[in-house]
């Protein structure tokens, strides 16, 4: 009779063998913008004070640490801690990309996975939150132009004002910064504020209502509490695509 084999040792399962190098830390972070007074802003949080916190008193995007018990994925904790800071549920909120190194964050080496967000600026209550000493919203001009955001968040934020406008030229994108419902001239307005200039108002119209994602929902107060049309949106979830850009205003009253 043949001689019987040794018994193997047990086979580890993926999951359970050791991992042979440290994690990252990994955190997300949110550009969250509204338009409020006729301005587009962004919202930032001032960083704590504290010999172990890293660039303490400065700015920064709000965001936060993956929480594996909480969080199912990249996009539940984008979700949390955009309710977490402002307590609004169902904004617009798209992924924008990632960023790593081993210098982004003095506590070690590092990966963020930022969004941004839009939501409309009535009855957003900000929540300072447990992490940060401020909260508060800044014109995104003036939030690109500081001196210092902590971490890499001025650069993260470049690249949200960059991808939101080049966005707004082709899609219905600033409809979910309105309340709603709104008006056409309203929504104009919007477009505007964020591309930063005017656009023509005939042609805008006739895209609007072609496009055919508006809902109407009857007469609204409008400009001089005159009464005109108001409009919702057909669909929350992602925003319609334009076979065009914009055109700029040329002729102005």
């Amino acid at each position: 009779m043949a001689p019987k084999s040794p018994p193997r040792a047990p086979t580890r399962s993926r999951t359970q063998r050791a991992i042979p190098h440290r994690l990252p830390l990994t955190t997300v972070d949110v550009a969250i913008f509204s338009v409020i007074d006729e301005s587009l802003q962004v919202l930032l949080v001032r960083r704590p004070m504290g010999a172990d916190e890293p660039f303490p008193n400065l700015w920064a995007l709000p965001g936060g640490f993956v929480d594996v018990e909480r969080d199912a994925d990249l996009l539940a904790c984008a979700w949390r801690k955009l309710r977490e800071k402002t307590g609004v549920v169902s904004p617009y909120l798209e992924q924008l990309g990632s960023w790593g190194s081993a210098a982004r964050d003095p506590r070690g080496w590092s990966a963020t996975h930022a969004y941004f967000a839009l939501i409309p600026g009535r009855d957003v209550v900000l929540e300072q939150g447990a992490n940060a000493a401020d909260v508060s919203w800044f014109p995104v001009e003036r939030a690109l132009t500081r001196s210092k955001l902590a971490f890499d968040h001025a650069e993260i934020l470049k690249a949200a004002v960059e991808r939101l406008r080049g966005k707004v030229e082709y899609t219905s994108l600033p409809a979910f910064l309105l309340p709603e419902p709104f008006t056409l001239p309203q929504l104009q307005r919007m477009y505007e504020i964020v591309l930063g200039r005017l656009v023509d108002k005939s042609g805008f119209r006739t895209r609007m209502l072609a496009a055919d994602f508006l809902d109407e929902v009857g007469y609204v107060d409008g400009p001089s509490n005159r009464p005109a049309l108001g409009y919702r949106l057909r669909n929350r979830q992602a925003p319609t695509l334009f076979p065009r850009t914009f055109s700029p205003r040329t002729n102005e009253p």
